[in-house]
């Protein structure tokens, strides 16, 4: 099916200033994230950006830019405005691919984009993958989410879900169980163009300023979200400079 990626960017990172343009092996992340996501079945990348040094940083490297306001207060927002721009029809699909994910796997584009293909009853798509430590179960910075028999997103959340009543503190799933493991949210989203437009004017939901989870929004107001397991975790993305050396000592 036909999509376009959309790579929100901005410098207003406080942990890593600057953190778009941060330079991997000689070549900024922001243009690393496009490169990835140009191997994929995109019919065009297009990063989205407030900042004119990203967008001239993007186009020496040959990458696409639209150019959006500076004072929207979500990547939603900014992404729908990048739809106006491009002129883009209400049932063309978009993926949203985070700008600090310069190790994005094309092939997790393309299965998180060809969900609505198949799920026409979803407004939304994500990923999700197993969770294999009752560490990161427990992290509050690791989101999890649950499904139903179809694998639509029932619930996401920074708690541990599912809570197994009778586990005693310890991993219920592996070897041996029939239950299946818990589900990491993998931050990636694709989104039909029409309900892109509509969901930054939904009123935010109590659950999401809860959470901090701007996604239950879509649940909230009774919209679907269908979710890809994949079998890989995804490559590490960047927060921090801690986590910008570990990736640079991939590129070595």
């Amino acid at each position: 099916m036909s999509f376009t990626v959309l790579i929100p960017a901005r410098l207003a990172s406080t942990r890593l200033p600057d953190k778009p343009l941060a330079d991997i092996a000689g070549i900024p992340m922001v243009v690393r994230v496009a490169q990835r996501a140009l191997l994929s079945g995109a019919a065009r990348v297009v990063v989205a950006t407030d900042s004119p040094r990203i967008a001239e940083t993007c186009a020496a490297f040959q990458i696409t830019t639209v150019m959006t306001r500076a004072d929207h207060p979500s990547g939603s927002d900014r992404l729908a405005e990048a739809c106006n721009l491009l002129q883009l029809g209400d049932d063309e699909v978009v993926i949203n691919v985070q700008g600090d994910e310069p190790l994005i796997d094309p092939a997790l584009i393309n299965a998180v984009a060809s969900l609505l293909a198949d799920r026409l009853d979803c407004a939304m798509g994500t990923a999700a993958h197993a969770i294999n430590t009752l560490a990161d179960l427990h992290n509050p910075n690791v989101v999890k989410v649950v499904l139903d028999a179809r694998n639509t997103a029932l619930y996401f959340s920074r708690s541990p879900i599912p809570a197994a009543r009778d586990a005693g503190g310890q991993a219920w799933w592996g070897t041996g169980s029939n239950l299946p493991p818990p589900l990491r949210h993998v931050g990636i989203y694709a989104y039909r163009t029409g309900f892109l437009r509509q969901f930054p004017n939904m009123p935010q939901a109590p659950l999401e300023q809860l959470e901090a989870l701007e996604q239950l929004r879509a649940l909230w107001h009774g919209h679907r979200i269908a979710v890809h397991i994949t079998t890989d975790a995804p490559g590490p993305g960047v927060d921090t400079p801690e986590d910008l050396e570990r990736v640079r000592q991939l590129f070595v």
